[in-house]
């Protein structure tokens, strides 16, 4: 059996598959959070409740209405979306203007309450999601076996990932939406709808959370907890990427997931904090993060 430093290499390829699965899940949801921060300065510590409600939404809406997993891709997302753009007009409106930590503080509690009403209704216990048929069975490599399924996760992860850098550096909604949220009474005054363009713009960002749990529902434990779980090393990789840096989301977020699956086959029993072992150097080496912007 061939080996690299001691370890098989299906081993070894096995591991790195799971990170760079979970890598795409952490681009996913570093980049909403971006998203949010970078355009909007709100730090969305619902972010992790939006990811879970995209996922039970996708067995709920299956278990009650036969709904089968390629609608729910599309409309899971939208009705979280949506779910999103109500909070930021009702709640994170009336705190616009105010320090970081109030949003950071109203949108923790909405996680709390919704995370509290979905575990009083579903318990924790866990909601299984079949596998669609199209994803049944796998590819066999020389190396590794790699499931239908994990790799249209990262196909799916990568093209959201790519198209929403590319609509928001390279377009001219992109260049509306920076526009907007810099100078509000200028793009006023040229008739475009400012409180529209951030209540879209924060829907959007909760939809890349409920896309990614989606994706999510096949593969993990269905759950009100699941996004708790996840949030805290979300945050750790936008923190290292560059708060509100959309490349750095993308980019950080992917390696992560290598540099942990990778810790897991030559160090397992620290692969659960190497990546805030990296956001602890790179703060004390830059601050800013790995593609944030100096002060």
């Amino acid at each position: 059996m061939t080996m690299i430093l001691g370890v098989p290499v299906a081993v070894l390829f096995g591991q790195l598959l799971l990170g760079i699965i979970n890598g795409a899940f952490y681009a996913l949801l570093s980049l909403g959070l971006a998203v949010i921060f970078g355009l909007l300065k709100i730090i969305n510590f619902a972010h992790g409740a939006m990811y879970m409600m995209g996922a039970m939404a996708t067995v709920i809406m299956f278990d009650a209405l036969g709904i089968n997993y390629w609608v729910a891709l599309f409309v899971a997302p939208v009705i979280v979306g949506c779910f999103g753009m109500l909070i930021e007009y009702f709640l994170l409106r009336r705190i616009a203007g105010q320090d970081h930590i109030y949003s950071l503080l109203l949108t923790f509690g909405v996680a709390l309450m919704i995370q509290g009403i979905l575990t009083n209704i579903y318990g924790v216990s866990g909601m299984r999601y079949s596998m669609p048929d199209l994803f049944q069975g796998g590819f066999k490599l020389d190396f590794m076996y790699l499931p239908y399924y994990r790799a249209w996760v990262i196909f799916m992860a990568l093209v959201v990932c790519f198209g929403t850098w590319f609509m928001i550096e390279k377009t001219k909604l992109g260049a509306y939406l920076r526009a907007g949220t810099e100078d509000a009474q200028l793009m006023q005054g040229f008739g475009i709808n400012v409180p529209l363009l951030i209540s879209l713009t924060y829907g959007f960002g909760v939809m890349l959370a409920a896309f990614a749990g989606v994706l999510a529902a096949p593969i993990y434990s269905v759950n009100p907890v699941m996004g708790s779980n996840i949030l805290i090393v979300v945050f750790a990789v936008v923190v290292i990427g560059g708060m509100g840096s959309i490349a750095g989301a993308i980019i950080t977020g992917l390696l992560m997931g290598v540099i942990e699956g990778l810790t897991k086959t030559f160090y397992p029993e620290f692969s659960s904090a190497v990546i805030f072992l990296v956001m602890v150097i790179v703060l004390l080496i830059r601050p800013s993060g790995l593609f944030g912007k100096e002060a």
